[in-house]
């Protein structure tokens, strides 16, 4: 990389249109760093108009044109991911979401940054049962059959994989992240949208771990200044079983809570129902199998490692959950 002055280095942030990766680029910006973004042509960049970045365009799966980016960047967080428990073509979530961190953490070694942000994920550890597991608990969502878990999983190999090469990767892992500007939205503010329409009037056993979009970005600057290189972080806050976080979501919204009960196997066929419609309609289904199955494994975490070690804010739920409802309310997602 040419020699830069420090002062004019630049941050950048890969997904930077997407729920995470633009609250990634407005904490940057918050703290009085320069940041360049990477993007598709194609992007949806509503939520990142407003923001004073400079634009580099290109493809994660295409080395050249991030090896290019990272020109005068001396950080890259990499939050780009194809995220959805249905696809079209499943092929997808392991072309963009391992080939695409394979061809980036090539070009971040070769263009010599400094630290390396990696967005994973809490599927890539295992879930829980009953007690909360943490960093070191080894991946157990394969009979899930969830193609997002199991790429973001590969993926985060193949992360570790450059690290053992040399590159100077942190490695973050948010649990289900909620909160404000999800304009896509993602499945996680699907969930909350549904609830309060009243299109999730059912629930089943399972349990979650509820986070603050703004604290995973702060999470995933902390991590860029204090996290050790090679290590695991889980970016997440709070413990719920499922109907515990349908009926907060529903109390807070002043509607009613999800009421019925559904048995496993009963939910996990209602699962193919609506993904058999997906087919159909080419929509993304209210819920799939894998997600039933993954929910019954219960998602629970002990997030005490990045509290401790890099300071991860702790935005208690109730509050997290009226911000998403007030940005969805007022950019009219609920009736």
């Amino acid at each position: 990389m040419p020699v830069e002055d420090e002062a004019s280095m630049k941050k950048l942030v890969t997904g930077a249109t997407g729920f995470i990766g633009s609250a990634i680029v407005r904490e940057l910006l918050k703290d009085g760093e320069e940041v360049k973004i990477f993007l598709r042509k194609t992007s949806d960049t509503r939520n990142i108009d407003d923001l004073d970045v400079e634009r580099a365009y290109g493809d994660i799966r295409d080395g050249d044109s991030m090896k290019s980016a990272l020109n005068g960047c001396d950080t890259l967080y990499f939050t780009a991911a194809y995220f959805a428990h249905w696809a079209p073509n499943p092929d997808l979530l392991y072309e963009v979401n391992v080939g695409g961190t394979k061809a980036s953490m090539q070009a971040a070694l070769d263009a010599g940054v400094e630290k390396v942000v990696y967005t994973s994920t809490n599927n890539a550890i295992a879930a829980s049962g009953s007690v909360p597991t943490n960093e070191e608990a080894l991946f157990n969502y394969w009979k899930s059959g969830d193609h997002y878990s199991m790429s973001k999983y590969i993926a985060e190999n193949e992360a570790r994989m450059w690290i053992t090469r040399g590159l100077p990767a942190v490695i973050v892992n948010p649990t289900l992240v909620i909160g404000t500007h999800d304009i896509k939205p993602t499945p996680s503010g699907q969930v909350i949208i549904d609830v309060v329409n009243g299109k999730m009037p059912i629930y089943i056993d399972g349990g979650l771990n509820i986070v603050d979009v703004d604290d995973v970005s702060r999470g995933h600057v902390l991590a860029a200044k204090k996290g050790r290189i090679g290590e695991r972080y889980v970016l997440g806050n709070r413990n719920l079983t499922v109907y515990e976080y349908f009926k907060k979501i529903a109390e807070i919204a002043g509607v009613k809570a999800p009421s019925v009960k559904l048995p496993y196997r009963l939910a996990v066929a209602l699962g193919y129902v609506y993904e058999l419609g997906a087919w159909l309609t080419k929509k993304p289904p209210v819920v799939t199998a894998s997600e039933v199955r993954i929910g019954k494994m219960t998602e629970w975490y002990d997030c005490s490692k990045a509290v401790n070690e890099l300071g991860l804010p702790q935005t208690p739920t109730d509050v997290t959950i009226t911000k998403a409802l007030t940005w969805f309310r007022e950019n009219g997602y609920l009736s």
